[in-house]
């Protein structure tokens, strides 16, 4: 799994002129699934977004997860993050999971999120979507379940 995760200090997520997720200070998180991935995949993905210290503390420092800033969650499904442009300009989606599969990642990673008492907002799964956000930072992190798996 693939996640771009943004600090932000509002967001939200228009689909067909209706807004269907809306936060406010929070994680913008876009998120892929790759036709390889597996539950623990699934799991260290929820493990950092839900303590990946990005927040300022008192003294400036990015120190504090979005768990203990009150924070909120807006989870974004992108397939096109695994969108590969090494051969040529038009990206290749090879390694994008098929709807089905990227579907039940995304559905059981955002249930998961909210079992763990997180406000979360959503997009609307493979329909075109306009997202708006304010960065703020900015503060813009990549994460990468592939590389400790």
């Amino acid at each position: 799994m693939r996640a771009v995760i943004q600090k932000v200090s509002k967001a939200n997520v228009i689909v067909e002129n209706e807004e269907v997720g809306k936060i406010d200070k929070g994680l913008l998180v876009l998120l892929a699934v790759k036709e390889t991935d597996d539950k623990e995949d699934i799991a260290y993905i929820k493990k950092k977004i839900e303590k990946l210290r990005i927040f300022e503390d008192e003294e400036g420092k990015m120190n504090l997860s979005v768990e203990d800033v009150g924070g909120e969650i807006l989870l974004v499904s992108q397939f096109t993050l695994y969108g590969d442009v090494r051969k040529g300009n038009r990206p290749s989606f090879i390694e994008s999971a098929k709807a089905n599969k990227a579907n039940e990642f995304y559905e059981i990673l955002k249930e998961e999120l909210v079992n763990d008492g997180f406000k979360v907002q959503t997009g609307k799964f493979q329909t075109h979507m306009l997202v708006n956000l304010t960065n703020d930072g900015p503060v813009t992190i990549i994460i990468d379940s592939e590389r400790v798996i």
